[in-house]
This record gives C-alpha cells, sequence and structure tokens, in this order.
C-alpha cells in the first residue's frame, strides 16, 4: 500500500498582508499530478489545513475543490485531521458528505477514541489509521484548580496514552498507522510553528507511542524529520510552503518535502522524499541604499518576494519607497524594509535605574539608543511634545 504523507498546509497563510493563494493552488495542483503519477492509495493530511480557524472563502473554496479532484480524477482514499490553527468543527462538518467521496476528516473525539479509527482497503490489503487530532488540554482533562504545571502535563500524557491505547484496540488490519498533530520530544522548531506545550514541556514523548503499528503520521513541525526512539518511523513532513523568510533559508538547503510511504505485511518500510517545487522564492536581502539599488538593477527577481534590511547612517524619508521600485522594475515585490539605523550604544538601563529616572528621561535615552547621537533635534522635540502630551492624556484617565 502507498501512502503520501503531509501536513501543515497553511491555507489562506499570509505573509506581511501578502496573500499566497496562488502558491497554494500550484502545490495542490502539483499534489494532484503525484497522486496520480505515482498511484498514491491514501493520502495523509496531518492537520493545520488551514492557517486559522476562519479562512477566507477563497482557501475554502481552494481546499474543497482539490478534494473534488482528487475524487474525480483518481482512486485515491484521504485521511485528514485538524490541526491546531483548525477550526476542528468547521472542518469536520461536511464529514458524513465527504466519506462518500473516500475523504475521512477527523476533528475531535466524539464519543469515543474508536471514532477516530477509519479502516479502508487498498491493493488487497486493509489498513487502519488511528485519526487523532490536535488535542487542546482542556479537550481531554477535566480542570483541577491551583493544579502544578508538571502535574497536568503527565496527566495530559495519561490521557494520550490511554486515547492511543483505545484506538490500537479498535485496529484490526494488515497495515497500522496512527496520526497526530503536536510537538513531540526530540523534534525541532522552525521559524513558524506555533508553540504546542503543556505545563511548560513537550506533550508526548516516543515512549508514550504504542509500538505495534507500522508508521506514525505526525504533524506540526514545519522542518521535515523522522524522531529518533519509537517502535517504528516516527515522521513529520514538514510544510509545503515556507511560511517565513527565515524558514525559507533553511529551506534553500534542504528543500520541502511530501513523504512517499510503501507499507506492506511482507516489506519493511519503506519512505521516499519528494521534494516540493518551489512555487515563489522568498528571499531576503541587506545592505545600504546603495548597495540594494544595485542589487537590484543587477538581479533577476521576477515573482519573486523580498525582505529588505537597509543600512542608514542617519533616519532618512523615502528610502524605503526607492528600494521597493528598484526591485519592482526588475519583478519582483518587497514585501518589508527594515531601517536599521547606527546604535550610541552604552549599558541597558537596569531596573534600579529607570526607578530614578522620570518617563522623559528614560524616552530620551531610548531615542539616543535608537537613532544615535547624531538623531535630529528637532525631531525628537516633536517626539517629545507628543509624548508629553500622550503622558497628560494617561494621568488624566487614571484621575
Amino acid at each position: 500500500m502507498r501512502i503520501l504523507h503531509t501536513s501543515d498546509w497553511h491555507i489562506g497563510k499570509k505573509i506581511y498582508g501578502e496573500d499566497r493563494l496562488d502558491e497554494h493552488t500550484r502545490f495542490l495542483d502539483w499534489l494532484l499530478e503525484i497522486i496520480i503519477n505515482r498511484d498514491v492509495d491514501v493520502l495523509l493530511v496531518s492537520g493545520d489545513v488551514f492557517d486559522s480557524s476562519m479562512p477566507p472563502a477563497r482557501a475554502t473554496d481552494l481546499y474543497y475543490r482539490f478534494l473534488f479532484d482528487l475524487y474525480g480524477k483518481t482512486r485515491t482514499h484521504a485521511v485528514i485531521i485538524a490541526g491546531n490553527h483548525d477550526s476542528a468543527v468547521r472542518l469536520a462538518a461536511p464529514g458524513q458528505f465527504l466519506k462518500m467521496a473516500r475523504m475521512h476528516v477527523v476533528g475531535g473525539i466524539r464519543d469515543s477514541a474508536k471514532d477516530c479509527v477509519v479502516h479502508l482497503d487498498a491493493n488487497g490489503q486493509t489498513a487502519a489509521f488511528a485519526a487523532v487530532p490536535y488535542l487542546n488540554e482542556s479537550d481531554i482533562l477535566p480542570h483541577i484548580p491551583l493544579e502544578a504545571e508538571i502535574e497536568r502535563s503527565l496527566r495530559y500524557r495519561e490521557a494520550m496514552k490511554r486515547i492511543y491505547d483505545e484506538c490500537l484496540s479498535a485496529m484490526d488490519a494488515d497495515i497500522k498507522v496512527f496520526m497526530g498533530h503536536y510537538f513531540i520530544q526530540g523534534g525541532t522548531f522552525g521559524d513558524s510553528e506555533r508553540l504546542v506545550q503543556i505545563g511548560g514541556i513537550a506533550p508526548i514523548r516516543t515512549d508514550d507511542l504504542p509500538g505495534d503499528v507500522d508508521y506514525i503520521a505526525l504533524g506540526h513541525l514545519h522542518k521535515q524529520q523522522q524522531i529518533k526512539g519509537g517502535g517504528c518511523p516516527i515522521v513529520y513532513p514538514g510544510s509545503p510552503l515556507p511560511l517565513s523568510f527565515k524558514e525559507a533559508e533553511y529551506d534553500k538547503k534542504y528543500g520541502k518535502k511530501v513523504l512517499l510511504v510503501d507499507l506492506g505485511t511482507d516489506v519493511a518500510c519503506n519512505i521516499e522524499k519528494v521534494t516540493v517545487p518551489v512555487f515563489r522564492e522568498l528571499v531576503r536581502v541587506d545592505g545600504t541604499p546603495d548597495e540594494l539599488t544595485q542589487l537590484a538593477n543587477f538581479g533577476d527577481w521576477k515573482d519573486r518576494y523580498i525582505e529588505a534590511k537597509v543600512l542608514l547612517d542617519g533616519p532618512a524619508v523615502g528610502v524605503g519607497d526607492e528600494i521597493r521600485q528598484a526591485f519592482a522594475l526588475k519583478g519582483g515585490k518587497v514585501l518589508v524594509v527594515e531601517s536599521v539605523l547606527p546604535r550610541a550604544g552604552g549599558e541597558i538601563l537596569s531596573t534600579e535605574d529607570i526607578k530614578t529616572r522620570t518617563p522623559v528621561e528614560i524616552f530620551q535615552d531610548f531615542y539616543k539608543y535608537k537613532f544615535g547621537e547624531s538623531g535630529p533635534d528637532t525631531e525628537l522635540d516633536e517626539l517629545l511634545t507628543t509624548f508629553n502630551e500622550l503622558l497628560d492624556i494617561g494621568r488624566e484617565q487614571e484621575i
């Protein structure tokens, strides 16, 4: 049986306010081609289908168009779970209709953990999938007032073990696969994940997971990685698109992946990493205004999103617009320009220093720290006038 494991699509995600639905459209078109050309039996999506619990209408439309094409153009089954970014209720709402199209969507646990188990037949073999979605602490733990964090984290782990054991007892099949969406101890964060922890520590450890399964298909971490330990492969495919400029720098070296997983009763688990094409490059650049202008003029920036850091000698008006225009003439789009100004240096004020200074003195120190001694006095005077007006408003509200 061939499985395609993916996760963390984050459809509807914006970067510096810029829509990325075109990239997601091209990704899903490419994914459908891979499913068709590589004879995939089951598609697994391990959470965070959308970037928010209230995705824009165009994002929802894109998702359902993909499922429609998956049903109409293939014989592939799909098992999809909710992640911490998804609305579990919204994602699972059309579940009964989707089942008729070979799509199984699990948003939460209704009456029993056994309800998460999906049984499928493909290629003459039976498979059972424990499609356990992201479960918040409040979903599975009764509230205990004044409970210590470490005690709550231990209760969470025990509750998850019980859920897994209950699922396992209902999995009567040749192939057994567990799904989940969480951070597991030993995993490595990227730059754009929401921290999902209970009691300040990793909620799940490898020895919490059942050993009598063939593959554990996880989501939440955006770097593709396989966790050491455990009785079977424990794998994160990572997000198919870089979700930040910093994440994109890492991906230039390693690339984004989806995973083709071959499982069978008479063969060992085989995992093939398939590199996702770069649909739009995210690029970070830095330099003085002249250096950035030259970089723009002599480079190919077509269809690239750019994060620019401009090094200045002092405050400058209009430099951001000039840099945006220079890259735009070469087909690029600068999403943000960060100005870096010289700092006066010196030690940061201690708490005791702050107690002995007036708010105006602290503001003046901050201005000098941020812009240096060369900052315009006229600008400081104007800012101080506004700052004093705000202080007066604050004092009046306190009274």
